[in-house]
């Protein structure tokens, strides 16, 4: 048994039935129990993004949302859309739908946790996150301590690295004939330029880059949507289908069954939003904030920018397009879309430069992740020289992600992605009344004021 068949053996055990039955029953439970504060609170929740910084912490909660969106937004959004649908079938957007919509609960669960149990660490800096909760909250250091190991797992060979280096070399070279070995080069200097600054350099860049290159790829598949707009609903209504039964094979696609729509889109979407996962309750815990609640509802939108606004205006691209049948896959067939919409050079020039820009934010976003996880478990040892170690060993993963196979990379990412989002969901779980605890007192406290405004008048 060769290396590669090993990981897809662990891989189906770590993506099977009780994985995707945590992650979807973990979300629907909260969904529930916080009676479906995805839908009527989004807007309250949006609202707090513009709310000025208030409180102790890093960073302002638009920033640490920005940190947090620029790991969510990057490679998920275009190869990983397009991989899911190239293996599932249009079903798999909507088994994305399904785990981002459950996965608003959970992301606002996770990061409000982050808040209520954060602490400072040895150098002055806001530490919190998963590793946190689970040891202050649940008192089991050792469960933290496995979810810190599986963090610089997704951080060395999962998100962090090898698909964001991979999808950014073949990018380069397809668009621009641009070779690895200087997109490995010159991609390992400038994320060193910028992690090497800490969390603040990595949230300056994330605010400006973020929202400019996720507005930019909106209105480029806006454009597209509106060209093929009579091929809209017939694309919703396959996606619907697919969903519940099994695709034929037609063209370059080879069919797909409901099982493996629905585990790739799960996974897909798990790989692109990042909730349940515990990353972003590590930049949430940087907050400046004395609400969790707050911090918790404004990193919830995180979920609906990412997977139910752009990965689905990826996804519809695709099919109205008709290139998910076709014979590319990955970015190749995401710029085959946004062509049949334009001409081949401004179809492959509006992927290529999304894909750089959103990968890279997240190779950004991941170094920060994966050096708390880090810390948690080296910093009373190792202290300043385990965080250089840490950063040489990250460096040196950069370079060379652009020469690893793209099926291993896929297959390694999400093991280790599952892997992580374990341990944070029986934290979630074993939390549960803290959750509801908080947002009652919150919100509760809000209609107090309210109703005091009210007598006032």
């Amino acid at each position: 048994m060769n290396f590669e068949t090993l990981l897809a053996d662990i891989n189906a055990i770590v993506w099977g039935p009780v994985t995707l039955c945590l992650l979807v029953g973990t979300g629907l439970y909260l969904t529930i129990r916080l009676k479906l504060i995805q839908v009527f609170k989004l807007p309250f929740a949006l609202s707090l993004l513009f709310k000025p910084a208030s409180g102790k912490g890093d960073l302002s909660s638009f920033a640490a949302l920005c940190t947090a969106l620029s790991a969510t937004i990057g490679t998920g959004n275009i190869v990983g859309v397009a991989t899911a649908i190239k293996i599932g079938g249009p079903g798999a957007l909507f088994w994305m739908w399904l785990a981002a919509f459950f996965g608003m609960a959970t992301k606002y669960a996770e990061c409000m946790l982050a808040v209520k149990y954060r602490t400072t660490d040895a150098r002055g800096n806001i530490a919190g996150g998963p590793m946190y909760y689970i040891e202050r909250g649940l008192g089991l250091k050792w469960l933290a301590k496995i979810f810190a190991v599986f963090g610089v797992g997704v951080a060395f060979f999962g998100i962090g690295t090898f698909a964001q280096v991979n999808a950014i070399s073949d990018a380069m070279t397809i668009a621009f004939d641009v070779p690895a070995w200087t997109t490995a080069i010159v991609l390992t200097l400038m994320v060193a330029a910028v992690t090497l600054g800490g969390v603040k350099r990595i949230a300056n860049v994330a605010q400006k880059l973020v929202p400019t290159m996720a507005l930019g790829y909106v209105l480029a598949c806006i454009w597209i949507l509106l060209m093929f707009a009579d091929q809209i609903m017939p694309a919703l209504q396959l996606v619907l289908h697919s969903a519940f039964t099994p695709i034929s094979a037609a063209g370059g696609f080879l069919g797909a069954t409901v099982a493996q729509a629905l585990q790739i889109g799960i996974a897909r979407g798990v790989f692109s939003n990042e909730s349940g996962l515990g990353s972003a309750p590590i930049a949430a815990a940087a907050a400046k904030t004395n609400e969790p609640v707050e911090q918790g509802m404004v990193s919830m939108t995180g979920t609906f920018f990412d997977t139910i606004l752009i990965c689905t205006m990826t996804g519809l691209v695709l099919i109205i397009t008709g290139v998910w049948s076709g014979d590319t896959a990955g970015a190749a067939m995401t710029s085959a879309a946004f062509a049949a919409g334009g001409s081949a050079i401004i179809g492959q020039y509006v992927v290529t430069i999304a894909l750089v820009c959103f990968a890279f934010t997240t190779i950004l976003g991941w170094h920060y992740y994966g050096e708390r996880c880090w810390y948690y478990l080296t910093g009373q040892r190792l202290g300043e020289k385990g965080i250089k170690l840490y950063q040489l060993t990250f460096l040196s993963l950069i370079a060379g992600g652009a020469f690893i196979k793209l099926d291993l990379i896929w297959m390694l990412a999400d093991t280790v992605n599952g892997l992580m989002a374990i341990p944070n969901l029986i934290a979630l779980i074993g939390l549960r009344h803290v959750i509801m605890a908080e947002t009652n007192k919150y919100f509760a406290k809000r209609r107090a004021a309210v109703l005091d405004e009210l007598r006032a008048q």
